[in-house]
């Protein structure tokens, strides 16, 4: 079990259930590759270990990034944002982030484009 840094943890603003958004993004590209939930457990390990570690809301457990897939994240960068409720977690991703095997989880689905400015 790894310990976050208080100074870290007091930072940080969770949902009810003690957890924090994760946008993961790859660190060379900026492409957006998914969204993670992070307690203060699994922040401490993802720091201790370099490697991306969530929170499953589904099976209520903790997960490694690819420690079954091979799909591994190895993380380069974390940032807080302004307000402490959402973290930015820069990786060099292995393969496909998506647990549908596409490299993004938001390959699918386009709801809306915009004209953009000109």
């Amino acid at each position: 079990m790894s310990s976050l840094d208080p100074a870290v943890s007091d930072r940080l603003k969770r949902t009810a259930d003690g957890l924090v958004p994760a946008v993961v993004q790859q660190h060379d590209t900026g492409e957006v590759l998914m969204l993670g939930w992070m307690d203060d457990e699994a922040l401490a390990r993802t720091i201790a270990t370099g490697r991306a570690t969530y929170w499953s809301r589904s099976r209520s457990e903790y997960w490694v990034k690819g420690e079954t897939s091979g799909h591994r994240q190895w993380v380069t960068e974390i940032r807080l944002d302004c307000d402490g409720d959402t973290l930015l977690v820069k990786v060099d991703q292995e393969g496909a982030a998506c647990h549908t095997g596409d490299r993004t989880c938001f390959d699918a689905d386009l709801l809306h484009q915009g004209p953009g400015r000109a």
